[in-house]
């Protein structure tokens, strides 16, 4: 029998995390009487936490696992869970018991209700820090100013959605993935609700500032061309600004004894139009890079090893005898 919600988690380097994860969740939906399957995405760990995992899932039927042949990075780890689902209802959910498993009966509900996509919005507290919150609001202003897809501030990638938005978002090709401007742009019926981060259980955050830059150039470049538009506006007003400098340099030269300044005045042109040539360059370059990586074709992960599915598929096997069984009966029944 298929579950009806299928639970994401990537796992990165959280070996004190995983287990009281796996029964914060199944807790949960014991108080729910749902069926279900946690799906523990492996993202290359160096620790010990593969070895965790595969001890959960000898243990319980529900448990996963998709151990990639390296780190791919969280993005790829969620995705590779996603196509891996087979509930009703799919949430992604980080390991480290931040998104708090005791949202879970509220989202399903929301589900329940009729919402195709129930996204959360995370309540900044005095634990998180001024830079992050001010990169956060930064990034979210800045995109939000450039797409036309919008994207919710605070928006977590901690969500559910149903088994059609899962089909929609899993046949979309891009490999510099940020999924929570793609679940945006599909549409759909949604609905966020707040929460309030818990203290990780375990461990550091795996997020660095330099993770966070490329997930927001990812997002940037992904949802927005206004970027490349821009650099070349600044070329025109940059060009613009220094006319009046230049037809005045003319005028010295053709109608007056003065002389024209020299090198003071040549230096700050060269370093300023060098400049603008230089960021438009760079902006030109984040685009072509993300199309040379789309033009290679590579997989956007690689698995070594899958646990745990192998069981789905008999009980699937199972359930289609079942289902043959009924119909023969059904139509050999007398009249």
């Amino acid at each position: 029998m298929s579950p009806e919600v299928s639970i994401v988690v990537p796992v990165f380097n959280e070996e004190g995390n995983v287990r009281p994860m796996y029964h914060a969740v199944r807790e949960q939906m014991a108080g729910l009487d749902m069926g279900f399957e946690l799906i523990f995405v492996d993202d290359g760990s160096s620790d010990n936490s593969l070895a965790i995992l595969r001890e959960l899932h000898e243990e319980y039927d529900e448990v996963r696992v998709i151990a990639f042949s390296r780190n791919f990075g969280h993005q790829s780890a969620v995705s590779a869970g996603i196509e891996a689902s087979s509930g009703d209802a799919v949430i992604c959910m980080d390991a480290d018991l931040q998104h708090p498993p005791s949202m879970i009966p509220q989202m399903i509900e929301q589900w329940r209700a009729g919402y195709q996509v129930v996204y959360t919005i995370r309540e900044d507290d005095a634990e998180t820090g001024l830079l992050k919150r001010w990169f956060s609001s930064a990034f979210y202003r800045f995109i939000n100013w450039i797409s036309d897809t919008p994207v919710i501030p605070g928006a977590a990638d901690f969500r559910l959605m149903d088994r059609a938005v899962v089909q929609v978002l899993t046949a979309m090709p891009e490999r510099s993935r940020f999924l929570r401007g793609m679940v945006g742009w599909l549409g759909f019926n949604q609905i966020g609700i707040r929460y309030r981060a818990a203290s990780r259980h375990s461990g550091q955050s795996k997020y660095s500032i330099r993770k966070m830059m490329q997930l927001a150039m990812n997002g940037i470049a992904s949802f927005s061309a206004v970027p490349l538009r821009l650099s070349g506006y600044l070329g025109v007003l940059a060009a613009s600004a220094w006319i009046p400098y230049g037809l005045w340099a003319v005028y010295l030269r053709l109608f007056t004894n003065q002389a024209v300044p020299g090198w003071t005045s040549l230096l700050v042109i060269v370093l300023f139009l060098g400049g603008v040539q230089l960021i438009a360059l760079g902006i030109l370059g984040e685009y072509v890079s993300r199309i040379y990586t789309e033009v290679k074709g590579r997989p956007l992960y690689i698995t070594q090893q899958r646990l745990g599915f192998e069981r789905r598929s008999l009980h699937h096997e199972a359930d289609g005898n079942a289902q043959r069984t009924e119909r023969r009966i059904v139509r050999t029944a007398p009249k």
